[in-house]
């Protein structure tokens, strides 16, 4: 299909629900030999204002521990009613994380600093770490939703500050759909310290552009991202699908593009399957296992447009899970329940 044939088909999926995570083709190159992380917990010295801190490519929480993401993607902006049922059914999987999707009022209802702030109690209550984004500007080029997005933020900053320990900030979902590292870079060095003028502490999240697929976005600029931080609290994240998941080499490549410069990386979203391609799962969980990196799967539940598949949980307690997605995410080899250790700070 022509190039605006597949934008507008991949736009559509994103306003019918699902985690808008398409993208091109990869061009990806040979990754070397990974190497295995230790993911005990030893409390270290480590400065800290009461928060997460980035510590090259570590997340250390408010204890001076590593702390190793593992968890689920809720579309909490769409199905506000059901949230303590599906944060139950979440908690219950295992997961230490949960990745809450909001919004700044481009496409869908703004989300008030009064859900944002329950939304974040309510995942505390069930000793999981809160992951917030602004879902707007999914595969957006246009500079205007990104500016959009740290103008919320910064509008909800007195919310964030109750909670550095518990809440990480990933600024917007997916932003730029176009595999173009260069302005994703020059967003993302503007909008970074924009955030931090305005007081916010929390440690930032960025997703890779390319509808977070374009691992090169962070392989090349990344650094520059991260430097722009005046704190040194930015931590990347890509979303594994078709393009960027769609085998070993591609996804030890996009992770260790990352890596290998000292940035602090873990694949936000991902699934089993998708409408770019097959998707392999089992390494993406295996490698992020091997190598101390989080994941957080997509979604718990509420997927449309024909992707009804990614959905990990057949209702929204999660007392039946997928069989192809969930059961594999929850209780496979490298799952959630085997692999996830609760945050210390609980």
């Amino acid at each position: 299909m022509k190039k605006n044939v597949i934008l507008a088909a991949l736009m559509s999926l994103c306003l019918l629900f699902t985690g808008c995570n398409n993208g091109g083709t990869s061009s990806e190159s040979s990754a070397p030999e990974s190497s295995v992380s230790d993911n005990s917990e030893v409390d270290t010295p480590h400065p800290s204002d009461g928060g997460f801190k980035v510590d090259g490519t570590k997340l250390i929480d408010a204890k001076g521990n590593e702390f190793i993401m593992r968890g689920i993607n809720h579309a909490h902006v769409w199905f506000r009613d059901v949230l303590d049922t599906a944060l139950d059914g979440i908690a219950a999987t295992g997961s230490n994380t949960v990745r809450i999707v909001l919004a700044d009022g481009d496409q869908w209802d703004k989300t008030t600093a009064e859900d944002l702030e329950q939304t974040i109690v309510k995942c505390k209550e069930r000793k999981m770490i809160a992951v917030v984004e602004v879902h707007d500007g999914c595969g957006k080029d246009e500079r205007s939703y990104l500016d959009n997005a740290v103008n919320y933020w910064i509008e909800m900053k007195d919310v964030l500050a109750k909670y550095t320990d518990t809440a990480i900030l990933n600024i917007t979902n997916e932003w730029i759909g176009e595999w173009n590292a260069e302005a994703w870079r020059d967003g993302y060095v503007e909008a970074v310290p924009k955030l931090r003028a305005a007081g916010i502490k929390n440690t930032i999240m960025v997703d890779a552009a390319g509808w977070g697929q374009f691992g090169e976005s962070i392989r090349k600029y990344g650094k520059e991202v991260f430097d722009s931080d005046p704190d040194k609290n930015t931590m990347f994240s890509i979303h594994m699908y078709g393009a960027a998941g769609k085998n070993p080499n591609t996804i030890a490549t996009n992770l260790k593009g990352a890596t290998d410069q000292g940035l602090c990386v873990i694949v936000g979203e991902f699934g089993f399957n998708h409408s770019d391609g097959d998707v392999d799962e089992a390494y993406i969980m295996q490698y992020c296992n091997e190598n101390g990196l989080g994941y957080l799967g997509w979604s718990w539940k509420g997927n449309g447009g024909g992707v009804e598949y990614l959905d990990i949980a057949k209702d929204w307690s999660g007392n039946e899970l997928s069989e192809d997605w969930g059961e594999i995410l929850v209780n496979g080899e490298n799952g959630i329940k085997a692999t996830a250790k609760v945050c210390s700070i609980f």
